[in-house]
C-alpha cells in the first residue's frame, strides 16, 4: 500500500504522507522509495510547479527514521551507508529545481525535521501538539540526514546546538522565533495557507531570511572567532552534563564544527562517519533498548490482555496535602487534565497543599511548557478540604500520609466509607507491604500501591504494586492512570521495598558502611556520580530526607534481616536533628535551599577521621555489586515481571546510568560466573552481606542469562 497521495491543485502538487497500518509517519526504506520516485516524477513534470509535503495523520507530521531499521544494521560501513542515502534524499530535496515546501501539525522530529529543514520553505501549526525537535542523541546518535549541517545555517550555532546536544524538541511558536518555522497556522488553515504560500514562491521566489539575534549572533555566530568560544562553551557544557559517558553529543558538535568550519560537502561527511561510529557502539544500543522497552510499557497495563476494563479516572482524590500529596495533585491536573480534590487534617495545610501543587503549574508556565490560559485552566481543577466533602464522587483515590502501617490502614479506612461502591484506593507507600496495608478493608480488591518518587513532576517512574486480593481492573486503572500522568510504569510484586527501593537499600546501606569506616563523604559520592550516578548515594540520602531514609531502612532490616541491617550514621545524624535537605541540616551544608558543600563537623559527630584510603575502585565495586546482587536476588524471587521492567525501574526509578542498560543487563554485560567470583572476593573481606544470591550462582553454573536477546533488543 503507497504511503503518498498525491492531489494537484493549480499547479501545486500536494503530497499527503500517512503510513498505512501506523499511527505515526516514519521514514522507512519503503517510503524513502516511494518519495524518491515521486520526486522525479514531479521534476518531469511541467504541470508541477510546485510541492507541498503535509500529514494524513492527525498529530504527526513524521515521528523520524523506522528504529527496527535502525537497530538491523550489521556493522558501521552499513549504518555509514543508511546515513549517506539519508542525505542524498534531503540533498535532492534542497537542490530541487521547483519550491517544496513542508506544511507541518504534530510531531516533526528526527528525520522528520532533517526533511523539513531540507524543504525551501516551512510552516506549522500553532497547537500544542507541534514540536520540532532533532532527538537523536537520546538514541546514543546524532542527526544522520543533514541536520547537523543544515540546522545551523538556519538558526546560528548556537540555538542549533541547544537542540541537537541536547536532543530537544520545541513548540511552534518557539520553533518560529527560532527561524526554524517560516510561517504559524491555525491548524483548520494549514493546507489552504500553504497553497497560497506555495503559489507566493512559484511567483516571486524563496524570500530571503533576516538574521536573528542582532549583534550578538554577529559576533558569536556569524565569525570564526565567536564560533570557537560557542564550541568550548558547548564542549564543556555537555560534559558537565553527561561525565564524558555518552559520545553522541560530542560527535554532533564535531560534526557541525567540521561544516561550518570545511563547508556542507565536508560536514556532511563527518556527519555519516560519526553516525556509523555511533550507530553500531555500545551506548546507543543500550539506549535503544530503553526505547523499545519504554514503548512497550505505553501498552503494557501489567495484567493478561483482555482480563481488565479500566474505569476512567476524571476525578481525583488525593489524600495528604503535604510535599507528596501537592506533587501528585500538580502533576495529575497539568499532565492528566483532572479535577483533584485535595484533602488534609485542617485547612491551614490544605492552603499550603494548594499552593505546593499550583507550584507545578507555575513552573510548568515559567519554562513555557503551558499558556496562561492553560494554566488558569489547570489551576481551577484543584480544590482542597479538611473533610471528605467531594471525595463520593472521585474514581480514584491516593492517600500520602505518613510512611506509618497503622496510620495508613485508617486512612484507608476513612477513603473507603467516604467514597462511592466503584472508587479505587491507592497508598503511596515506599516500602510497607500492600497487602498488610489493606487488613481490615472491606473491599481490598479494590485497594494497590501507587508508588511515586520524589520530586513527583520530575521523577518519571511509578511502581505499582497490587496487593493479594486486588483486582485486575484496579491494576490496569492505576497504571493506565500514571500514564495519563506522563509517568512511565512497571507492576511490581508486594514485597518490602517492591523493586526500586529494594535494591536501593544495600546500595545505600553500604554507602552508609564505607562512611562509617572512615570514607570522605565527597569520596563516595563523587566515585558514583562518575560511575553514572546523577548524584552520589550520600547526596541522595540528604534528598529523600533522613527520617524517611531511616523509616525505610528499618522496614527493610525488619524484611529481610541481618543483610540489610543499615551503618548507625543515620541514626546519629537524626540524633542532631540532621534531616538533610528538607531542614538545611544534614551531610552536606545548605544556603538557600541549594548544596554548599560538606558539612564537616559530620565527622565528629559520626566519630570518624575521614580518610583516603579506599580506592575509587573499591568504593565502585562495593557499591554497585551490592546492589547488581540485590537485583539478582529480587528478580528470581519475581519482584518484577521481567528482566525489562527491572531495568526500566532501576533507570528511571534511582538514576541508574541508562549507558550501562541496567542492572540485569550489566549483569548479562558482565557475565554472571564474574559477578559471582567479584561478589565471593567481597564477602570474604566484608562480610556475608556480599554472598552470592542462590539464582546468580545458577545462572553463572548454567552459563544463562536474564535477557535471551544477545544484547540487540
Amino acid at each position: 500500500m503507497s504511503t503518498f497521495t498525491v492531489v494537484e491543485e493549480q499547479g501545486v502538487a500536494v503530497l499527503t504522507i500517512d503510513q498505512p497500518g501506523s499511527p505515526v509517519n516514519i521514514l522507512n526504506a519503503a517510503a524513502k522509495a516511494e518519495f524518491e520516485a515521486l520526486l522525479e516524477q514531479f521534476r518531469s513534470d511541467q504541470a508541477v510547479r510546485a510541492v507541498v509535503i503535509i500529514s494524513g495523520k492527525p498529530d504527526n507530521f513524521i515521528a523520524g527514521a523506522d528504529i527496527e531499521e535502525f537497530v538491523a544494521l550489521p556493522n558501521q560501513a552499513a549504518a555509514e551507508a543508511l546515513s549517506r542515502d539519508g542525505q542524498a534524499i534531503m540533498d535532492r530535496v534542497a537542490d530541487f529545481p521547483k519550491p517544496i515546501l513542508a506544511a507541518v501539525h504534530g510531531s516533526c522530529l528526527g528525520g522528520g525535521l532533517e526533511l523539513a529543514l531540507a524543504c525551501h520553505y516551512r510552516l506549522a501549526t500553532n497547537h500544542p501538539k507541534t514540536q520540532l525537535g532533532l532527538p537523536e542523541v537520546q538514541l546514543g546518535i546524532l542527526p544522520g540526514a543533514g541536520g547537523c549541517q543544515r540546522l545551523p545555517r538556519l538558526i546560528g550555532v548556537r540555538a542549533a546546538l541547544d537542540i541537537i546536544l541536547a536532543g530537544k524538541s520545541e513548540r511552534a511558536a518557539k520553533a518560529f522565533k527560532l527561524g526554524m518555522v517560516d510561517e504559524l497556522v491555525p491548524p483548520p488553515l494549514l493546507r489552504s495557507v500553504a497553497l497560497a504560500a506555495a503559489r507566493r514562491l512559484i511567483e516571486s521566489g524563496v524570500p530571503r531570511r533576516p538574521r536573528r539575534g542582532g549583534l550578538t549572533a554577529l559576533l558569536l555566530d556569524a565569525n570564526p572567532l565567536g564560533r570557537a568560544l560557542v564550541y568550548r562553551m558547548a564542549r564543556k557544557s555537555v560534559l558537565a552534563k553527561t561525565g564524558g559517558h555518552y559520545p553522541a553529543p560530542l560527535a554532533a558538535l564535531a560534526a557541525v564544527r567540521t561544516g561550518l568550519t570545511r563547508g556542507m560537502r565536508a560536514g556532511l561527511e563527518d556527519e555519516h562517519r560519526r553516525f556509523g561510529e555511533l550507530a553500531v557502539g555500545p551506548v546507543s544500543r543500550k539506549l535503544v533498548q530503553i526505547f523499545f522497552a519504554t514503548t512497550a510499557l505505553k501498552k503494557d497495563d501489567g495484567v493478561a490482555p483482555g482480563s481488565a476494563t479500566p474505569r476512567p479516572v476524571r476525578r481525583l482524590g488525593v489524600v495528604g496535602a503535604g510535599f507528596m500529596g501537592a506533587g501528585i495533585a500538580g502533576t495529575a491536573v497539568a499532565q492528566a487534565g483532572v479535577e483533584v480534590r485535595m484533602k488534609d487534617a485542617d485547612l491551614p495545610r490544605v492552603g499550603k497543599g494548594l499552593k505546593a501543587a499550583t507550584g507545578v503549574l507555575d513552573g510548568r508556565l515559567k519554562r513555557r511548557r503551558i499558556t496562561r490560559q492553560e494554566y488558569a485552566r489547570s489551576a481551577a481543577l484543584l480544590s482542597g478540604t479538611a473533610d471528605f466533602s467531594g471525595f463520593p464522587r472521585t474514581d480514584l483515590v491516593i492517600e500520602a500520609v505518613f510512611e506509618e502501617l497503622t496510620v495508613k490502614r485508617t486512612v484507608v479506612a476513612e477513603i473507603e466509607a467516604s467514597v462511592g461502591d466503584q472508587a479505587i484506593i491507592a497508598t503511596n507507600t515506599s516500602t510497607i507491604p500492600i497487602t498488610e496495608i489493606a487488613t481490615g478493608a472491606h473491599h481490598p480488591e479494590r485497594v494497590l500501591g501507587m508508588h511515586f518518587f520524589s520530586p513527583v513532576d520530575r521523577m518519571p517512574l511509578l511502581e505499582v504494586i497490587p496487593g493479594a486480593q486486588t483486582s485486575p481492573d484496579a491494576i490496569a486503572t492505576a497504571v493506565q492512570f500514571g500514564r495519563r500522568m506522563g509517568k512511565t510504569v512497571i507492576v511490581v510484586a508486594d514485597r518490602p521495598g517492591f523493586w526500586v527501593n529494594r535494591i536501593l537499600s544495600p546500595y545505600l546501606n553500604e554507602a552508609g558502611h564505607l562512611l562509617m569506616e572512615g570514607t570522605p563523604i565527597e569520596a563516595i559520592d563523587r566515585t558514583m556520580t562518575r560511575f553514572g550516578f546523577p548524584v552520589g548515594p550520600i547526596a541522595l540520602l540528604d534528598e529523600v530526607g533522613l527520617d524517611v531514609a531511616a523509616k525505610g531502612g528499618g522496614v527493610m532490616h525488619q524484611a529481610f534481616g541481618e543483610r540489610l541491617t543499615p551503618a548507625d550514621a543515620i541514626g546519629k545524624m537524626l540524633a542532631d536533628n540532621r534531616l538533610g535537605r528538607k531542614n538545611g541540616r544534614g551531610f552536606y551544608r545548605y544556603e538557600v535551599g541549594k548544596k554548599a558543600g560538606v558539612d564537616h563537623p559530620v565527622y565528629r559527630l559520626l566519630s570518624i577521621t575521614p580518610s583516603d584510603r579506599v580506592s575509587p575502585q573499591t568504593i565502585e565495586q562495593r557499591l554497585v555489586y551490592a546492589m547488581l546482587n540485590e537485583a539478582a536476588m529480587a528478580a528470581s524471587e519475581g519482584v518484577v515481571r521481567s528482566p525489562r521492567d527491572g531495568d526500566i525501574g532501576a533507570i528511571f526509578g534511582i538514576g541508574f546510568p541508562p549507558f550501562r542498560g541496567g542492572p540485569l543487563r550489566m549483569i548479562d554485560d558482565l557475565g554472571a560466573a564474574q559477578v559471582v567470583s567479584t561478589l565471593r572476593a567481597l564477602a570474604a573481606e566484608f562480610g556475608p552481606r556480599f554472598t552470592p544470591a542462590g539464582s546468580l550462582v545458577a545462572m553463572a553454573e548454567q552459563g544463562g542469562r536474564f535477557y535471551d536477546d544477545g544484547g540487540s533488543r
